[in-house]
This record gives structure tokens, sequence and C-alpha cells, in this order.
């Protein structure tokens, strides 16, 4: 019989009253039910086969691999390949799955979080996934010297958590705050880092090359500015989980990096790059013609599906000079002819905003957001309402003797279209706008320090809407927030506060819509246009799902569900080589119809 040490026993029965003492304290529900199964995700393919590379456009290098540092699409979408967390959410229900935790408790009063590790939970170094972890990336995050943004505010309501034992950690709220339906998300979702390999080190430089990872994939290669690889990790711990077959298919991915979204083009036809999300109406409708379009060998799709729309605008910075006067900004909306944009540069593919939240409008709720359009005589007027007029002897616009000057900060060369046009309605009023051009790591150290006076700025969307990491007034004074305008509201502040508390969605969905109304009603975002559909292009040696993408999201999935097809890629080369045709496919893909059409 093994012998076992009396200290063991000290410390088993030590973890094992905690816990109790923890579930004694307040009534607890467990999650997920004692019925709960794993079960296979409907949208990947059995027909997927491992193997493979593929290669994406990264955009710009980023400043970090690591997402708590640089919070930017690549970076989240790359992150999330390597590291896990807690509890994650079901691709078709969003009902919250296992993750690194196979249990996890929530007290009565929902103040209180217990997450049970997967024992089979481990780095890909072999060392299992420990509580020690869960605690020293909290404590990482939420130390004050280290740059982790928007984390510090999803963190922030909780001590650091308590380790009952080494599967077991319990989050407990700070002070009286109420309960927030959001809380197990935020205690649940956040990225568990190896303590055994990062503690000690500087987090804000933290190194992720040939680290441990929990998740499929390790960062493998960095060729700075040029391109990085991330390779797949053999024996991860989830790959026999029933939702986790047929995913994660490719050996190899590749972010090459494109600054300029034209050159990206160009790389992707001289297949330099395999996919190309487009972003630009004309390259769809004008730049797809030609023998690798024509013969197929080059593929167009067009994917609509339950993808929340992000949105994207001028952002002012109502922290400064002449942006924090509204009729400035209203003004700045009413200078940007978007409808004839719209038309002359983008084929009327898009639609234009009103609304930070647009995916919470319908016909039965019609969104009642000002849409401002093209009105140089009604911005004049506010102008000159804000006490502004023209010098006579330089024309420049003037208010107490200072010239209406501002610098446009810019990190793309694909908005030298748009800000010309912009550009010269402002020079009609006698506004000067200089235009400084920045790599994407040093425009996002700027935005980080709210450096800037108006920039170009898109942001993503998410199926559970956060309004307070983008307009709550605390966050208008922390660097690295997400709420890089400036924005204060007290009246915001309150219903941020109230939508904690509330427990269905439908409550929660009309306070975001008062909040949306708000917000939209200062005008810290001169509102451009979106898309409400995925548009891509790709060679044609790829397999991938019926529905093409996934029910919520965009191309970013890809690198989940798709597989390097070894039959189509001899087929491309041989029509390549001998000028033929490949087989065709329908542009248009609903992803709803072709649900229905297989059931």
């Amino acid at each position: 019989m093994m012998k076992i040490e009396k200290r063991d026993v000290r410390g088993a029965l030590a973890a094992m009253l905690a816990l109790a003492c923890t579930v004694a304290a307040a009534g607890v529900t467990w999650h997920p039910a004692d019925d709960w199964q794993d079960t296979p995700d409907p949208i990947a393919s059995p027909h997927a086969k491992k193997g493979g590379t593929i290669r994406f456009n990264g955009s710009m290098p980023p400043k970090s691999f690591c997402e708590y540092i640089d919070n930017n699409t690549y970076t989240r979408m790359t992150f999330s390949l390597m590291y896990e967390t807690l509890i994650g959410t079901d691709t078709e229900t969003l009902e919250f799955a296992p993750g690194l935790a196979r249990r996890w408790a929530v007290s009565d009063d929902g103040r209180e979080f217990t997450f049970v590790l997967d024992e089979r939970a481990k780095w890909s170094d072999g060392r299992p996934v420990t509580a020690e972890d869960v605690k020293w990336t909290f404590d990482a995050v939420m130390d004050p010297a280290n740059d982790t943004g928007p984390y510090k505010v999803m963190l922030g309501s909780f001590k650091s958590p308590a380790i009952v034992d080494a599967r077991t950690v319990v989050f407990r709220k700070k002070g009286d705050s109420a309960k927030d339906w959001r809380d197990i998300m935020n205690c649940g979702m956040f990225y568990i880092l190896p303590r055994h390999h990062f503690a000690g080190k500087d987090f804000n430089k933290i190194d992720l090359l040939n680290a441990p990872v929990s998740g499929p994939y390790r960062l493998s290669r960095i060729e700075e500015q040029i391109e990085t690889e991330w390779t797949r990790v053999p024996g991860w711990w989830r790959a026999d989980f029933p939702s986790c077959r047929h995913v994660c298919n490719f050996d190899h991915i590749v972010l090459r990096y494109y600054i300029d979204n034209e050159n990206a083009f160009e790389a992707f036809k001289k297949k330099a790059i395999d996919v190309y999300p487009v972003y630009t109406a004309r390259i769809m409708r004008n730049e797809t013609h030609g023998e690798k379009f024509d013969r197929n060998w080059i593929l167009k799709r067009r994917v609509k599906n339950h993808n929340p729309v992000g949105y994207q605008g001028f952002a002012m910075n109502m922290r400064k000079w002449p942006f924090d006067d509204r009729r400035v900004r209203l003004a700045m909306a009413k200078l940007i002819d978007r409808e004839t944009m719209n038309r002359t540069m983008m084929f009327n593919e898009y639609f234009l905003q009103r609304s930070f939240y647009e995916d919470l409008y319908d016909d039965a709720h019609p969104c009642a957001n000002p849409l401002y359009l093209f009105d140089p005589a009604g911005a004049a007027a506010l102008l000159a309402e804000a006490g502004f007029a023209k010098n006579p002897k330089t024309g420049a616009l003037e208010k107490d003797g200072r010239a209406f000057a501002f610098t446009f900060l810019s990190k793309s060369g694909g908005d030298e279209k748009f800000l010309s046009l912009f550009n010269a309605e402002l020079r009609k009023l006698g506004i000067e706008m200089k235009i400084e051009r920045k790599d994407f790591a040093a425009w996002m150290r700027d935005m980080d320090a709210f450096n800037f006076e108006m920039t170009w700025q898109a942001w993503g969307a998410s199926i559970f809407k956060n309004p307070e990491t983008s307009f709550l007034s605390t966050e208008a004074d922390r660097k690295g927030s997400n709420n890089t305008i400036g924005f204060k509201s007290a009246e915001v502040d309150a219903l941020i506060a109230a939508e904690k508390s509330m427990e269905t969605m439908k409550e929660r969905t009309e306070a975001y819509r008062k909040i949306d109304a708000l917000v939209a009603a200062e005008v810290p975002y001169a509102f451009l246009w979106n898309v409400d559909a995925t548009r891509l292009l790709y060679w044609n040696k790829f397999g991938m799902p019926a529905t093409v993408l996934s029910r919520y999201s965009n191309e970013e999935c890809i690198l989940s569900y798709w597989w390097y097809d070894e039959d189509r890629a001899e087929e491309l080369d041989a029509a390549m080589k001998n000028h033929t045709c490949l087989p065709s496919v329908p542009l248009e893909v609903s992803f709803d119809e072709v649900l229905k059409a297989a059931k």
C-alpha cells in the first residue's frame, strides 16, 4: 500500500475544508447539468483532413502576439488558438460549455464562482494546467505595471482568486458590487497562461515564441515584418473530444504582413496568400476577372450568416479642442459625403451606419438614431453657432483667434481617396487637416495613449454586448482602454450599471438601444458604412463546410473549419498548367438556407 505523508493528508483535508466552507457560504448551482454531454460541432465536416498550410494576410505586424498587450483582430484570432479559457460557448446555441474547467458553480447571490479544472488539461510541454496558472494569470493582468487594457475592466470587479486545491479555484467579487449577468464570462473567459514559463518575466514584453500552450497551435516562427507561423500541436489534450473533432485541421497557419490592402490583393493573386477577405467593393466588382477567376482557380463567395455587425467611422478625441464641442463633431459628420463615396467608390455595396449596435434593430424595432447625410450648409451653420468665423485676410476658419486645424492619424494608405474628398470639403470652410501616416503598431501606441485628434477607427462586434469597455466614463481616463474617444455620460453610466443586473436578453437589448441612442447623439464618431455579409476570395485548394463559415463568425473561423485538400490542390496545379477550368461554386451563400436544405 502506498505510504501517505502526514503533510499530504493535512493538505488534502485543508483543501476539502476550504471548498466545503465555500459551498456552505451560499447555495450554489453547478454547471453543466449532470446529463450534459459533449457533442460534435455541427459545422465541422467529417470529411476534413489534417495537414497542409494556409496563408492569411495579417495586415500590419502586431506590437505583441499576446492579446492582453495588443488587442487587435489578428492577435485575438491567433492568441485564441494558443491559449484557452476556463469555459467557452457552444458554437450553435451560445450556451456556456466546459473549457479548461470541466465544471463550475455560481453562488445564488452571484458573488462567488468556483471552477474545477479538467484533470486532462495540460500544457504542450506535458505539465498539467493548475489553479496556480489561473491565479498567476489573473494577478499579472491586474498588475498596474502591465498594459493589459480592457482586461482590467473585465476582471476588475473580482478579488485575486483563491486556490482551493491544485485543480479548484474560487473567484469572489469585491466589496458590495451588484450581481452582474456578465460576471461568469468575465472570470471564466480570460485566457490562462502557464505560470511555470512566464513567471518572473516582463509581462509587457511577453515572448510567446515556442512557449508552452494549452490550445491546438503554438507560435513556431517569426520573421520580423514579413510573416509569422503557428504550428499544430501534436497531442493537443482536447483533440479527441467530440466537439473538437474535424477542427483545427491545418498543420501550419501563416500570417503574412501587407500594410496596404492593395498590395495584399496583388500578393494573393500571385499565391503568396491563400485567402483574401474583401473589404473593398471595387475589388469584388472590378478586379475579380481574368483567367484565374474565370476558370475558377480563384473562387468568390459572399456569405451571409448571423455574424454581428461592428461599426466604423472617423473617431474624434472629445478630450481635445475643437472636438470637445458636439456642434463641431456633428459638423464633421455632415461634411462626409458618404452617399457619393458609396456610389462612386464602392458600388453601393454598403449600408450607411447610424448605430453602434446595428444588429439590434429590425423591422419590428427600427433604429431611431438620425442618419447624418452630406450637408455642407448645415455644417457651416453649426460651426458658426460654435463661434467659428472665417478670417477675411487668411480665409482660415477661426475661433478667438485660433485657426481650426487638426491632424488626422492614418494607419493605412487605402484611406487616401476618402480623405481627399473629406479634405476638399474642409478646405471650402477654411479648415486645415494634416494627415499623419503611421504603421499599425505606432498607430496603436498613439491610440493607447489617446494621442490623436481624429482617426479612422473600426470595431468588431459580439453577440454579448459590453458597453462598459467602450463608453463608461472612468474608462475615458484609463490609458489603453477602448474608450479612445473620451466619452463621458452620467446617464450612460447609470444604464451600464443597471444593465448588469438585468436577467433577460430582452431587458438588456432595450438597455443597449438606449445607450446606443445616447452615445450616437453626442456624435463621438462620424459614422461611415458597413456590410452585412463576409466576402471571400480563395484559391481553389481547400475543403470547407457547406455553410463555408460558422453561424456567428467571419473569416476568422476558416482557421478552425477549413482544411487543405490534396486532391483539389493537384487539380488546381493541373488546371493552371493546362489552362483548363475547374468546377464553379455559388457566389451567394446563405447560412440559414444551406442548413434548411440539409435538413
